[in-house]
């Protein structure tokens, strides 16, 4: 433990690691970069925890480093590198047609979407987050996040509907 920190906050840094984990492989793309992202935002928050303290909750602020830093990420140019988790799932195996293919195509979906509207969908949808705090963790008015989530679930609706062709009913 670090001088000026307490088991409360080892305590509340380590409850928010699930949820920074989901958030990180939704911008990340795969559970590598997601991982490194998340030891990243925690490795640059340990260090300036008592500054958190005073000044409200955890969880936004933890949101707020890992936006910034994914943020850099992207501006740093970098070599494209593949997990090798991800080059397994290039060996074909045994088809299994009804196997998470809408979490498949929800996951591709979002993807596919602006990473402005994607980090919006995210924090609001999957972490429930209100319009104010993922305002303050994005850095942007509470308009603009109500205006870009209302584009980006329309956006999705419409890439849902164009990924998802009618389903044939097999007879069982």
């Amino acid at each position: 433990m670090n001088a000026g920190t307490t088991t409360d906050d080892e305590a509340r840094m380590l409850a928010s690691i699930p949820r920074l984990r989901r958030y990180a492989r939704a911008l990340a793309g795969n559970a590598v970069a997601a991982d490194d992202l998340v030891q990243d935002t925690l490795a640059r928050a340990w260090p300036r925890l008592s500054s958190c303290r005073g000044n409200g909750e955890l969880l936004p602020w933890l949101f707020t480093i890992m936006h910034n830093l994914h943020a850099d990420q992207v501006r740093r140019p970098r070599l494209l590198t593949v997990p090798i988790e991800e080059e397994a799932a290039a060996v074909p195996v045994r088809p299994r047609q009804h196997d998470n293919l809408e979490l498949r195509d929800l996951e591709a979906a979002l993807l596919k979407l602006p990473e402005d509207y994607r980090k919006v969908l995210l924090l609001v949808a999957l972490e429930n987050m209100p319009y104010a705090q993922a305002a303050e963790v994005l850095g942007w008015p509470a308009g603009t996040v109500m205006s870009r989530l209302s584009r980006a679930r329309a956006r999705l609706r419409v890439l849902l509907s164009e990924e998802s062709p009618p389903v044939l009913k097999v007879a069982t």
